[in-house]
């Protein structure tokens, strides 16, 4: 096939909710980060929340919208793409919105009516909604929506798209926090995803099923997790895979207050944050063209060291130059072990259970937030506000990734060889 033809396929290949779709994703990953970029140090700077208590309640808005993420595949089947997202992205303008309210003066009957964590801690919820049936439906759309023989490019797309909003969140939310002030972040996020559900009703149209297959009952998909549950080997596995998260979600949750706290008040810690994903989008075909004979487990194995290894940079020279090589390794790492999780999760599940086996491929991300969350909270508050020696906050941290490292590894010969050659 010649370029011509092949760049005539991809052209014509996919439909409009294809674009509609992935292009709303775009500004639903910009503003998610964009909150998550600065939430930690405005429940502590502008809430006035303690550091163990900001690290928890963070913790706790990743951990809900990947924990959710397990059911809202099915909820999004059963209510249909469009109204899920409408759904979504009005549950998201309302959530952000509100977030960034709850220190304003007109919303202090609100605050008063109940404790202030209370408070926060519902909120927090709210995103989580949004979030969880905004995924899958892209994710469907994108299936539905493109050409058998260009489907693979369209998920390039996704995954590329999902990369840029990630990079463009923390680095808008610097720029609007320097102008316009921390509480601001959160309506740019709430404006940008108010936008987007007019984008939804305006020009998004239910794709078609390309099967006859009726949709899963919710009552069937409790069965389905039910059968997942009862899986020990698999849940063994996304248990030890929790600790990869818990270290993971420190550059989020433990690292900008961090930074803020003991190493520079002045630093602008929404972009450091934006290291990550810029990593991520140019080096990902580089890295898995290196690692691409790599077993699909030890991949998992190699990347969760790499990116626990890396935290040890900001102990030797606790710096901003040297927390931004520490986020350089650490996405080295995400790089090399997230694609082919997924790829290990997929062949490891059966034909018939493969969209319920990927869907709680999603808890450890947020079991992990969860407990990062608390547990650098604790660490924050010991070695930080108690005993003066912030820096052995990241040796608690070293330490759970490689002792994931290890149980993984004992996982691969005692339990993984007697299962699936995935």
């Amino acid at each position: 096939m010649s370029f011509s033809e092949r760049f005539h396929e991809i052209r014509t290949g996919f439909e409009r909710p294809f674009w509609v779709a992935n292009i709303s994703e775009l500004f639903e990953r910009l503003s998610y980060y964009a909150v998550f970029a600065v939430l930690a140090r405005y429940l502590h700077e502008g809430l006035h929340f303690d550091l163990q208590r900001a690290s928890s309640l963070t913790g706790m808005f990743g951990g809900w919208v990947w924990f959710l993420a397990v059911i809202g595949g099915a909820v999004a089947d059963r209510l249909g793409f469009r109204r899920a997202l409408s759904l979504a992205y009005l549950f998201l303008s309302v959530a952000y919105f509100t977030l960034g309210s709850i220190g304003a003066d007109w919303f202090a009957p609100i605050r008063n009516a109940m404790p202030l964590p209370t408070l926060v801690g519902l909120v927090l919820v709210l995103p989580a909604l949004g979030v969880a049936l905004v995924k899958p439906s892209v994710v469907g759309t994108t299936a539905r929506a493109s050409n058998e023989k260009v489907r693979s490019v369209g998920y390039s797309i996704y995954y590329t798209l999902v990369n840029v909003g990630s990079t463009a969140g923390p680095y808008l939310a610097s720029w609007v926090h320097k102008h316009r002030g921390m509480e601001s972040v959160f309506r740019m996020a709430a404006l940008s995803v108010f936008a987007m559900l007019f984008v939804i009703l305006l020009l998004f149209k239910e794709p078609r099923r390309t099967d006859d297959a009726p949709v899963a009952s919710l009552g069937q998909v409790g069965r389905n997790f039910l059968t997942v549950l009862s899986n020990p080997r698999f849940m063994l596995f996304l248990l030890i895979f929790t600790g990869y998260w818990i270290v993971f979600w420190q550059e989020f949750i433990a690292l900008p207050l961090y930074i803020s706290t003991y190493i520079d008040p002045k630093a602008d810690t929404e972009l450091i944050l934006v290291t990550d994903p810029l990593v991520v989008i140019f080096l990902t075909m580089v890295i898995g063209f290196l690692t691409k004979r790599m077993h699909a487990f030890h991949a998992i194995v190699l990347g969760t060291l790499v990116s626990s290894l890396a935290w040890i940079l900001l102990i030797v020279h606790p710096s901003v130059l040297t927390a931004v090589a520490t986020l350089v390794v650490v996405a080295i790492g995400e790089i090399i072990q997230q694609p082919r999780y997924y790829d290990y999760i997929s062949r490891l599940a059966p034909p018939e259970q493969q969209g319920t086996y990927m869907g709680f491929a999603f808890l450890p991300l947020g079991i992990g937030s969860f407990i990062a969350g608390k547990f650098s909270g604790w660490l924050m508050h010991h070695y930080g506000e108690e005993m003066h020696r912030p820096q052995i906050v990241w040796w608690w941290v070293v330490g759970v990734g490689i002792a994931t490292t290890i149980l993984l590894w004992i996982y691969d010969r005692l339990v993984r060889a007697e299962t699936v050659d995935a």
